[in-house]
């Protein structure tokens, strides 16, 4: 299908961007990639009166060390991150969970902002920012606040982000020397995550000190596997160990039922994808 009519506009700077968002009000929609936008507009889901573009922000753009953290910026595509050393280096897991998602085509156009905006329970940057712990930038026209993974994610393609605010950034603090696998199952290549787990684990001398695991597609929103974590510090990082952990891995989780399976099959699977996220994360 063709989009409906809409006007467009592509500011260059935060402020001139946020006051389109303002004078337009709920009539204006924000394209980042545009990679989950356009299928809403061709399909005619949405049909805002103006399209505002952040791909001429500049501002928005790249990868800042700030010591303890990397900064970055909301526009930053997914193929920047790849292609990234200290990301590699100290964000391990945000680096598997980006490899996983579609084809090079799209790594090219999508940005991390872009996706974690959008708050798609299957989208799969999501579980990876809360496992860990990142905190998000979000700017207004008079004012700028900082939230923490935990809150950000509020349900279903809903996030701490006003109608009149814009995600600018996310700060990732460093996990230097963690080990990390984003463990997805899908169906056919490039699919949506029916589930997905994102561990990042220390270990030393094969025993793991601390842990962090997400779940994608578990709720209506990105989800901390906190009772897996607790009980996996202090364990050897082996196939038995890891598993008994791994078993609560879909407590308190409410899996939605579509095509592709349905809650309670994906509360079945959820502990094996923990399982194997977390024994690869140790490097078992």
């Amino acid at each position: 299908m063709i989009p409906a009519p809409f006007d467009y506009v592509a500011p260059t700077t935060v402020e001139e961007a946020l006051g389109a968002l303002v004078d337009a009000g709920d009539e204006a929609k924000v394209i980042a990639g545009g990679q989950s936008l356009m299928p809403v507009l061709r399909m005619r889901l949405n049909a805002p009166s103006l399209v505002i573009d952040l791909g001429r922000i500049e501002s928005l753009r790249g990868v800042r060390d700030d010591g303890d953290g990397l900064h970055i910026g909301a526009m930053t595509t997914y193929q920047t991150l790849l292609d990234d050393a200290s990301v590699h280096e100290h964000l391990l897991l945000l680096t598997k969970a980006t490899e996983t998602i579609a084809d090079p085509q799209i790594r090219h156009r999508g940005t991390i902002g872009g996706a974690l905006a959008h708050a798609d329970p299957a989208g799969d940057l999501g579980a990876a920012a809360l496992a860990l712990e990142a905190s998000f930038t979000i700017q207004g026209r008079s004012s700028r606040r900082t939230v923490p993974a935990d809150e950000f994610f509020r349900g279903l393609f809903e996030t701490a982000v006003g109608e009149d605010e814009l995600l600018t950034g996310i700060r990732f603090p460093k996990r230097t020397g963690w080990g990390a696998h984003y463990e997805k199952f899908v169906r056919v290549s490039h699919q949506w995550s029916i589930v997905a787990v994102a561990a990042t684990v220390l270990a030393d001398g094969g025993t793991i000190r601390e842990a962090r695991v997400g779940l994608t597609n578990m709720g209506d929103r990105p989800l901390r596997a906190t009772s897996v974590e607790q009980a996996l510090v202090g364990q050897s990082a082996t196939e038995a160990a890891v598993r008994r952990a791994a078993e609560s891995a879909a407590e308190g989780t409410n899996p939605p039922s579509d095509l592709n399976g349905d809650a309670e099959y994906r509360r079945s699977i959820a502990p094996v994808l923990t399982r194997r996220a977390v024994l690869a994360a140790a490097g078992s």
